[in-house]
């Protein structure tokens, strides 16, 4: 998650710089803040045995995720494709270098315990 976030901050000065449109990283800073706060309230809910409806809850608050970040992209790139574009390329490659980086963290874990 950090680095995402990381990821986001500092392409603020890019868009600056470049031109790009701040609405658009605004618009993913929103969006990236609000699915990270939203996984992190999922991932506090218990999931021991016999709580089969906190883990259903998760579940399925976790898929709906890209919903919440999906929809608000498309109704801002069909409004305005320079806007939603920029947002949709930052937080894909926020997304994207979390992935890598959990999946990194995860198997380098699994590699040192052997």
């Amino acid at each position: 998650m950090l680095a995402g976030s990381a990821l986001i901050v500092l392409a603020l000065p890019v868009f600056a710089i470049a031109g790009w449109p701040l609405k658009g990283w605004a618009l993913t800073a929103v969006l990236w803040t609000g699915a990270q706060a939203l996984g992190y309230l999922l991932t506090r809910l218990p999931m021991d045995d016999g709580n089969l409806a906190a883990s259903g809850v998760r579940g399925i608050g976790m898929g709906f995720r890209a919903f919440i970040v999906g929809i608000p992209l498309v109704a801002v790139t069909v409004a305005d494709s320079r806007v939603g574009v920029a947002a949709e390329i930052l937080y894909a490659l926020a997304y994207t270098l979390e992935l890598a980086v959990s999946l990194v963290t995860f198997f380098g874990a699994e590699g040192s315990k052997a």
